[in-house]
């Protein structure tokens, strides 16, 4: 199966790495500006090829997997998947933007292609997908990290963050409201929300915790069948401290999914 990358950073560098030894999911093209196409041949080798448009897709791709961020989704994802090439999405928050998320649907109706959303950094989506909305009566996420890791967000204009002693809540409110002033934490908390009740039925808590031992996600979720918690504490990437290893491993996963004899 021929796949495309969206981007070249930490995260597409650790898909390319994790399957280089992969013979039925191959990395065939990596798409990226025109004024980064020649660092990026150099990174990637001659057995790769690096493109700057949609329109230099190889015609038998058939999937695309966006590793850039929202704008990249914002830029590419519609084209991508009015071609009937079927796309997944680690910039996840970048749905919370209703307006795109229908246009990204719509094309992917129009073309017979998937719009595919990652769980990324975090686990216990699976079980909140399969619940679905009709068997959840409630659904929370809390996002926990050291005070200063919240340094560059809104609560830094907020809070004494090299002040605070005890955990403090920085943020209560809705996904969608969580994803538009806390953009960083926008995609775990857009996952949980699409996966769930959606953004505004979403419950989300930011916190600062001196006790922290790096960022924790917990999800919280209840319906008349099912009760749980799911907690992950995420380890950063060697090549980026502010992207999670887990989020590489969940696109591998996908894209050996896309080919595998076993699908788990």
């Amino acid at each position: 199966m021929r796949i495309a990358l969206i981007g070249y950073g930490a995260i597409a560098r650790a898909v390319h790495t994790g399957l280089r030894t992969d013979a039925q999911a191959l990395i065939r093209q990596v798409l990226v500006r025109e004024t980064r196409c020649a660092a990026i041949r150099q990174a990637t080798g001659d057995d790769v090829g690096v493109i700057s448009s949609v329109d230099a897709l190889h015609t038998d791709t058939r999937f695309v997997l966006e590793c850039a961020g929202h704008e990249a989704v914002r830029a590419y994802g519609a084209e991508i998947l009015a071609r009937g090439i079927s796309l997944g999405i680690v910039s996840v928050g970048v749905l919370a933007d209703d307006e795109l998320h229908e246009a990204l649907r719509r094309a992917a109706a129009g073309s017979g292609a998937q719009l595919v959303i990652l769980p990324g950094a975090i686990g216990g989506t699976d079980a909140i997908a399969a619940a679905g909305p009709e068997n959840l009566t409630m659904v929370t996420y809390t996002g926990r990290k050291p005070p200063m890791a919240w340094a560059g967000s809104p609560a830094e204009d907020q809070f004494d963050l090299a002040g605070i002693t005890e955990p403090t809540v920085l943020f209560s409110g809705t996904a969608r409201e969580a994803a538009r002033q806390y953009p960083k934490n926008a995609n775990v908390v857009a996952t949980v929300a699409l996966a769930g009740r959606g953004f505004d039925d979403t419950k989300v808590s930011l916190v600062a915790d001196p006790g922290a031992n790096g960022n924790t996600h917990e999800i919280a979720a209840r319906g008349p069948l099912l009760d749980f918690s799911f907690t992950t504490g995420g380890r950063p990437l060697a090549a980026n401290p502010r992207t999670s290893a887990l989020t590489a491993m969940s696109a591998v996963r996908t894209l050996r999914n896309l080919t595998g004899t076993v699908v788990v």
